[in-house]
C-alpha cells in the first residue's frame, strides 16, 4: 500500500510540473504576442506623430498664407474704392 502511495503521488507531481509547464509555455507565447503586438503599435504611433507634425506645419502655412490674402484683399478692396471716388468727383467737376 505504501508503495501505491508513493506511486500516486510522485504522479500527481509530475503531472502537476508538466501542467505548470503548459500553461508557462502558453503564458511565454502570449507574452511573446503581446510584445509583437506592442512593437507595432509603437511604430504605428511614430509614424502617426510623424503625419501629425507634418499637417501641423502645413495648417500653419495655409493660416499664414490666408492671412497673406485676406490683406492683400483689404489693400485691393481700399485701392479700388478710393478709385472709385476719386473718379465720382471727377465726373461731377
Amino acid at each position: 500500500m505504501r508503495k501505491t502511495t508513493i506511486a500516486i503521488l510522485a504522479l500527481a507531481v509530475v503531472l502537476g510540473l508538466s501542467l505548470a509547464a503548459c500553461q508557462d509555455t502558453k503564458a511565454r507565447q502570449e507574452n511573446e504576442q503581446l510584445k509583437a503586438h506592442v512593437s507595432e503599435l509603437e511604430k504605428d504611433n511614430g509614424d502617426l506623430q510623424n503625419r501629425l507634425d507634418a499637417l501641423t506645419q502645413e495648417n500653419a502655412d495655409l493660416k499664414q498664407e490666408n492671412e497673406r490674402l485676406k490683406a492683400k484683399k483689404k489693400t485691393k478692396k481700399t485701392t479700388k474704392h478710393r478709385h472709385r471716388s476719386s473718379s465720382k468727383a471727377n465726373m461731377q467737376n
